[in-house]
């Protein structure tokens, strides 16, 4: 199913609640510190949302989570995204009916079996991004792990050590598909399992999930990033330092988003200096991917928030993408690339090529990231008057923005 582009932009939801809510153009504009001309031209389409920090700013002046702003006003036009999306229902299903020690199923599979499971969505599925294949192995492989750690004695750590991986993958899953509040479910699940564990490694790398899984709350994310953080502080295993660096990614961000470029770039440093001193380890402590390669990455995405404009290529260009084995970060850092060079016109055709690459390397990720449907909309607004590059018309089609032809 494909809409004009009018009607896929944040500020359509933006009108609706408002409405809802019964508040002027100028009391909302004033709460979230922008115009009322410009509210004006976000709700009718003539601007579109690229940024984070506006949309936390408008969801504050409604009073809604930024998720509602968020939601897609259309099903997927993607089949593949769509096909992923009919297994969200069964991972919500099987988190509700799971805990430790009281499984839903009654019987455990034999445990090579699971790790085999296991072992195909870590070093295949995962790392190619593949979501629809990921969604239809989670709900068994969740309810196995859950089975296997009340039942197999001998196997428990490695069940809960299991879990915490798919949990981990699988709450990002399902916030990247924009299933909200079901990410924080999961979340809250890897911390429980964190928790049987007991070490401080992994209740870090389970906070940093509950964070990163908020909804758009910014300021929940940087509150529960930092106390995570401070628990962290003074631990030497590399392990923890990597989740120490991560939770400092995570404050950067949200601070950027909230409009506090000083602490951003702090919480980059304390980052950075944990990229130090973990130079020489070899683990990736959850799948999350820490080190210089990711931080740069993350620089980027924290750039974009602040606006930093010329300076964003400057640093991505000192990123070697390619170290990075997970699809979906590669894919991000072209889409977050892209939505900051799109901030400035005369960079329109660099910003069509970093979405071409972008999409190249996560497909099912980028087409379903509301901010880059938003910069694709806009960039096709700008280029109504002109004929358009076929690369960005081709892209709009495939994200159901625009009809073939």
């Amino acid at each position: 199913m494909h809409v004009s582009i009018d009607e896929a932009h944040i500020g359509r939801r933006v009108r609706e609640i408002r409405a809802w809510r019964e508040m002027s153009l100028a009391e909302v504009a004033g709460l979230a510190g922008i115009t009322a001309a410009y509210l004006s031209m976000i709700e009718r389409g003539q601007r579109s949302v690229t940024k984070k920090q506006t949309v936390h700013a408008l969801a504050d002046a409604l009073r809604v989570a930024p998720s509602e702003l968020l939601a897609d006003p259309v099903p997927h036009a993607d089949p593949v995204t769509s096909d992923a999306h009919g297994h969200i229902e069964h991972i919500g299903i099987v988190l509700a009916h799971n805990r430790l020690g009281a499984p839903y199923r009654e019987h455990a599979r034999p445990w090579p079996e699971i790790q085999a499971d296991l072992d195909t969505l870590l070093r295949d599925l995962v790392p190619a991004c593949d979501y629809v294949a990921q969604a239809a192995m989670l709900p068994d492989l969740i309810e196995d792990l859950y089975a296997a750690h009340a039942m197999d004695s001998g196997h428990r750590r490695e069940a809960l050590i299991g879990l915490m991986y798919v949990l981990q993958h699988g709450a990002a899953l399902l916030k990247n598909l924009g299933a909200h509040g079901m990410p924080y479910l999961a979340a809250m699940h890897m911390r429980y399992v964190a928790e049987e564990l007991g070490e401080p490694a992994w209740i870090g790398a389970a906070d940093w999930r509950v964070g990163q899984s908020s909804a758009g709350d910014r300021q929940r994310m940087l509150t529960v990033s930092l106390r995570a953080a401070d628990a962290l502080s003074g631990q030497t295993a590399p392990e923890a330092r990597q989740v120490y660096g991560m939770l400092h990614l995570n404050a950067a961000l949200a601070s950027a988003t909230l409009g506090k470029p000083d602490d951003a770039l702090a919480h980059l440093a304390e980052a950075n200096e944990m990229v130090a001193a973990t130079a020489g380890f070899d683990g990736d402590f959850v799948d999350m991917h820490f080190g210089e390669t990711n931080w740069g990455i993350w620089r980027v995405a924290v750039g974009v928030e602040l606006g930093e404009g010329p300076k964003l290529t400057e640093h991505a260009r000192s990123v070697d993408v390619s170290a990075i084995p997970a699809a979906e970060r590669r894919g991000m850092f072209y889409g977050d690339l892209a939505r900051g060079l799109a901030q400035d016109r005369s960079r329109r055709d660099d910003a069509i090529e970093m979405l071409r690459r972008a999409e190249d390397e996560a497909p099912q990720r980028i087409r379903s990231n509301p901010y880059v449907r938003e910069t694709v909309a806009d960039l096709l607004r700008q280029a109504r008057r002109e004929a358009g590059s076929r690369e960005l018309r081709g892209l709009a089609w495939r994200l159901g923005l625009a009809p073939a032809g």
